[in-house]
């Protein structure tokens, strides 16, 4: 179960928050200001919270005050704060010194659960301490990795969606020296051309209609950070000349404002697409090419190292059956076969995406292949390659009993295929269970 910690002076909003979380399934500590959290947190395992709200106005430690204490004590659990006086300035600073999200008092039920469950999805240990990269490729990329971190060069990653480039990201900025400074995603291919400029310079009141207040953009707020810019291949032309300015000079300059600010970011950009060919096709401009290719690392497709996929997977399956409170002990060896054979396209993210849904529609100790996406059991069908030798049809007789033509027809493809029992599997949409089943059975079964 998944513990958080609610840091609030308010008693009636304290429990109230309380009583919502419990209600939802998570363990909840409380603290009626930040002195007194800090002192629970150090008589506990600080890695075993998993979550952390904390009010801004508070006698003894203000909320900024306790998230700058959780950072000398080297405390890296997620922090949203909630306050009724929230304000921009707030935001930002909040942003700066960590925070992963900002509440307005009053809030919605549905706004402090989503809040939190992002918070806490983000407290999962980083790649680089998962016991679950066994592959050359990954073990490779992971020895650049710890070289990269320690730099503050420009990183640019390329690899297909969902072999999880925001994870490597993360990974770089957690082994840097600006670990404890924010690190900010941002997906420039799902932010409108026109709204993805104000998002990362921030504007003044006045810049256009509606800015009816200055607001810092993401730029500002990952100040001493770092900051990703996810798909930078989706971003504007006429942008990428502001962010080249970025780079070069340090300083940005907010919407509607004339004067420059000083900016210290590490920036770190992915993509799915081949930067270059979008150059040559003046898609992208060369020179922040250039600016962006210090270092370049390639993610291998998960296709590409299969060795990780079931190690990924029992990972997956232990943050998933605490996630929704099911006891499960593993998958069955028929599972395993569809998990090791699946070309997975979706990479990463599909087979995160396959065993969640597993666990959920699971009933039994252990997953089987019916609680797999059905897409996933077809495919594993369809890439298998039919050897010449069971190519051409089989001769049965009408009125031949059923059991006997599946008999004949499991026989007739293990001959073919040397005995292989998975690729027989496979070929027929069958388990290996499911033949060893049959070929077992009495005669007149």
């Amino acid at each position: 179960m998944k513990k958080i910690l609610v840091v609030d002076d308010d008693v009636q909003g304290l429990e109230s928050t309380r009583r919502i979380l419990e209600f939802a399934g998570y363990d909840v500590l409380t603290a009626n200001d930040g002195q007194a959290a800090l002192d629970l947190i150090r008589s506990k395992d600080s890695a075993a919270i998993h979550a952390i709200l904390t009010d801004v106005r508070m006698p003894r430690m203000t909320g900024l005050e306790f998230l700058k204490a959780l950072s000398v004590i080297a405390c890296r659990t997620p922090v949203i704060l909630m306050t009724a006086f929230g304000n921009v300035e707030d935001a930002v600073w909040a942003m700066k010194l960590g925070a992963v999200d900002f509440l307005s008092k009053p809030f919605k039920k549905k706004q402090l659960l989503d809040a939190v469950e992002l918070a806490v999805s983000r407290s999962v240990q980083p790649l680089g301490d998962e016991p679950v990269v066994r592959s050359s490729r990954m073990s490779s990329l992971r020895e650049q990795l710890q070289k990269v971190a320690a730099t503050q060069a420009t990183v640019l990653l390329y690899g297909e969606s969902g072999v999880g480039k925001e994870r490597i990201a993360r990974e770089i900025h957690d082994a840097s020296p600006r670990s404890r400074q924010p690190f900010i995603a941002v997906n420039c291919a799902a932010i409108p051309d026109n709204l993805l400029e104000s998002e990362l310079f921030g504007f003044e009141r006045g810049a256009f209609s509606g800015a009816d207040h200055a607001k810092p953009g993401l730029f500002e707020a990952a100040h001493g950070g770092t900051l990703l810019l996810d798909e930078i291949g989706d971003m504007p032309l006429a942008l990428q000349a502001k962010l080249l300015r970025v780079l070069q000079e340090g300083e940005i300059r907010r919407l509607g404002s004339t004067r420059s600010t000083r900016v210290d970011v590490r920036v770190i950009a992915s993509t799915h697409q081949d930067l270059r060919r979008l150059a040559a096709e003046g898609r992208f401009r060369e020179d922040l090419l250039y600016r962006l290719e210090v270092i370049v690392l390639q993610i291998p497709a998960l296709r590409e190292r299969r060795e990780d996929i079931l190690p990924l997977a029992h990972h997956f399956l232990e943050q998933a059956a605490d996630r929704h409170a099911k006891r499960v002990s593993g998958f069955s060896a028929e599972t395993l076969e569809l998990l090791g054979a699946h070309p997975w396209p979706g990479n990463v993210r599909e087979l995160s995406n396959a065993v969640e849904r597993a666990i959920v529609l699971s009933s039994g100790e252990w997953i089987q292949p019916e609680d797999l996406p059905a897409t996933l059991r077809a495919a594993s069908t369809c890439g298998e390659s039919v050897p010449e030798s069971l190519q051409g049809s089989i001769s049965i007789p009408l009125g031949t009993a059923l059991r006997e033509v599946e008999d004949l027809l499991i026989r007739r493809t293990l001959e073919a295929t040397d005995g292989d029992k998975a690729m027989t599997a496979r070929l027929l949409g069958i388990t290996s269970r499911t033949i060893y089943r049959k070929l077992d059975r009495p005669p007149h079964a």
